[in-house]
C-alpha cells in the first residue's frame, strides 16, 4: 500500500509540474520550446531521457555475465557526444531545423527525406512500445496482488500511457524540459539511496564499499586480449561512438530537446555536459550490481537465472525493506516516463512536420498526439495478448536494424558532395538491413562469429556504399 501511495503522489506531482511548465500551448512551444530552454536544465533532463526503465532494471545485472566491461562502451559515448556537438548540431542550427530529417530533403531529396522520417517513426514507436510494455510488466508484478483479470490487465496498459499523454499534451517539448529534470532527479536520488541501503545491509562504509567493488572478480573493465569477444575494448569503444551518433545525433527524440536551446553554443555545452555523465552514472549502476552479488553471497541467496532479475529480486520482493521497494518503483517510473514522454512528443512532431508537412496546424498536432498514445497502448495490449518473449525479441531486433540506414543516409550527405538517385533511396534503405541479417546469420553459422554493436556500423556502411553506387554522375 505504501508503494501505491508513493506512485500516486509522484504522478500527481508530475501532472502538476507539467501543467505549470506548459504555459500557453502552441505548436511553436510543443515542437521547439520557443528556443528558450536553459542548457543546464536540458542537459540534466537528458540524463533521465536517455536511461529507460529497462536500463534501470538491467544494467546492475550486467556484472553477472560481462563484469563491468559495459563501461568501455560508455567511454565511447563521450566521443560520440563530441561528434554530435561539433559536427551535427552546427548543421541543424544553421538550417534552423525543427525535425532533423529535413536535412535529408535539403541535401538528398524528397524520397530520402520521407525514408529517413519513416525509419525513425518505425524504430521509435516499436522500440518505445516494447520498453514501456516491459516496464508495465515489472510494475504489475510489484504492486500488491498484481493485476488479475483481463479487464484490469488491459487498463494497466492504457493508464500509464494516458498519464504520459496528460502531462505532455499541452506544452510538448517545452513541458518535457522541466518534467524530465524532475524525473532525472528522482531517478538519481532513488539509485543513490538504494546503494546506501545495500551498503548498510552489508555493513560497509563508503570507503569499504569502494574497496569491495574494486577487489571483486566482476570488477574487470577492459578486455584487450580477445578480439573475437563481443566485450573487446575496441569493439565496445568504437561501437559506443557510433551508438551515440546514430541513436542520439540522428534521432529526433534525443535531438528535439537539444534544439530548444537558445543558441548553438548552449546546445554544444548541453551535449558535452550530459555526455560526460554516462560513465559515472553507469559506474554507479554496475557497482550496485556487485554490491547485490555480495549481499546474495552473504545471505546465501541463489542468484536469478536471468541477469535482468538481479535488482528486482531484492527490491521487488521486499528483501531490503519497504523503503528500497518504494525507491526502486520511483526510480523505475521516473526512468520509464522520461523516455516515453519524449518519444511520444518526437513521434508527434515528426508525423506533423515530416509526413503531413503541416507544422502550423494545432488541431492536427493534438489529434496526432492522442492517436500516438492510443497506438502505443493498443500495441502494448497486443504484446500482452500474444505473451511471447520471441515476439518481443523480434521487435527489438527490428529496431536495432532500422537505425543503420539512418547512419548511411546522413553519412552520405555529410561526407560526400554527390547527389544520389533519389528514386532508389527507399529500396536501398530497406535492402541494407536485410543483407545485414543474412551476413549476421551466415557468420554465426559458418564462422561462429557473433556480431555485437558493430552490426550497426556494417548496416550503415552497406547503405552508404549502395547510395554511392547509385550516385548521379
Amino acid at each position: 500500500m505504501v508503494t501505491v501511495i508513493a506512485i500516486v503522489v509522484y504522478f500527481a506531482l508530475l501532472l502538476l509540474f507539467g501543467r505549470m511548465a506548459a504555459g500557453r500551448a502552441t505548436n511553436e512551444s510543443f515542437f521547439r520550446g520557443e528556443r528558450r530552454s536553459r542548457w543546464q536544465l536540458v542537459a540534466f533532463g537528458m540524463i533521465g531521457a536517455s536511461v529507460s526503465g529497462v536500463t534501470f532494471v538491467s544494467v546492475p545485472g550486467m556484472v553477472m555475465r560481462m563484469d563491468m566491461t559495459y563501461l568501455q562502451t560508455c567511454l565511447g559515448f563521450i566521443g560520440g557526444y563530441f561528434v554530435v556537438a561539433f559536427v551535427l548540431l552546427p548543421i541543424y542550427y544553421k538550417l534552423n531545423l525543427t525535425t532533423i530529417y529535413s536535412y535529408l530533403r535539403w541535401r538528398l531529396g524528397e524520397r530520402a527525406y520521407k525514408t529517413g522520417a519513416a525509419f525513425f517513426l518505425l524504430s521509435k514507436l516499436m522500440g518505445m512500445v516494447v520498453k514501456f510494455y516491459l516496464f508495465c510488466m515489472v510494475l504489475q508484478t510489484m504492486l500488491p496482488g498484481g493485476c488479475n483479470g483481463a479487464a484490469l490487465q488491459v487498463a494497466f496498459y492504457f493508464i500509464p500511457v494516458l498519464l504520459v499523454w496528460l502531462y505532455s499534451r499541452h506544452g510538448g517539448i517545452k513541458t518535457l524540459v522541466w518534467t524530465d529534470s524532475l524525473q532525472t532527479f528522482c531517478m538519481l536520488a532513488a539509485l543513490l539511496l538504494i546503494i546506501y541501503k545495500v551498503m548498510g545491509e552489508l555493513g560497509f562504509g563508503f570507503s569499504e564499499a569502494v574497496q569491495a567493488v574494486a577487489a571483486n572478480e566482476h570488477a574487470r573493465v577492459f578486455v584487450f586480449d580477445d578480439f573475437t569477444s563481443p566485450q573487446n575494448f575496441w569493439k565496445q569503444f568504437v561501437s559506443g561512438i557510433f551508438i551515440v551518433v546514430v541513436m542520439t545525433g540522428l534521432d529526433q527524440d534525443m535531438m528535439q530537446k537539444n534544439l530548444t536551446c537558445r543558441s548553438l553554443r548552449d546546445a554544444q555545452k548541453d551535449m558535452c555536459s550530459y555526455g560526460f555523465a554516462f560513465v559515472p552514472l553507469n559506474l554507479l549502476f554496475l557497482s550496485l550490481g556487485i554490491l547485490l552479488l555480495l549481499l546474495a553471497e552473504q545471505r546465501g541467496v541463489a542468484l536469478p537465472a536471468k541477469a535482468d532479475e538481479l535488482l528486482p529480486m531484492f527490491a521487488a520482493t521486499g528483501n531490503l525493506g519497504t523503503t528500497v521497494q518504494v525507491l526502486f518503483m520511483i526510480g523505475l517510473v521516473a526512468a520509464s516516463f522520461s523516455t516515453a514522454d519524449s518519444a511520444m512528443t518526437s513521434i508527434t512532431t515528426s508525423t506533423c512536420i515530416d509526413i503531413f508537412e503541416r507544422p502550423d496546424d494545432e488541431r492536427l498536432r493534438r489529434r496526432v498526439h492522442a492517436l500516438v498514445a492510443l497506438l502505443m497502448a493498443l500495441l502494448m495490449w497486443a504484446f500482452g495478448a500474444i505473451n511471447s518473449t520471441s515476439v518481443i525479441d523480434a521487435v527489438y531486433t527490428l529496431v536495432a536494424y532500422t537505425y543503420g540506414p539512418l547512419l548511411g543516409l546522413f553519412a552520405f550527405g555529410l561526407l560526400t558532395h554527390h547527389q544520389t538517385n533519389d528514386r532508389l533511396t527507399p529500396y536501398i534503405c530497406m535492402a541494407a538491413p536485410l543483407l545485414c541479417l543474412v551476413i549476421d546469420k551466415g557468420c554465426s553459422h559458418f564462422f561462429n562469429y557473433h556480431f555485437g554493436y558493430e552490426l550497426l556500423m556494417l548496416n550503415g556502411l552497406i547503405t552508404f556504399a549502395s547510395l554511392r553506387g547509385a550516385a548521379l554522375r
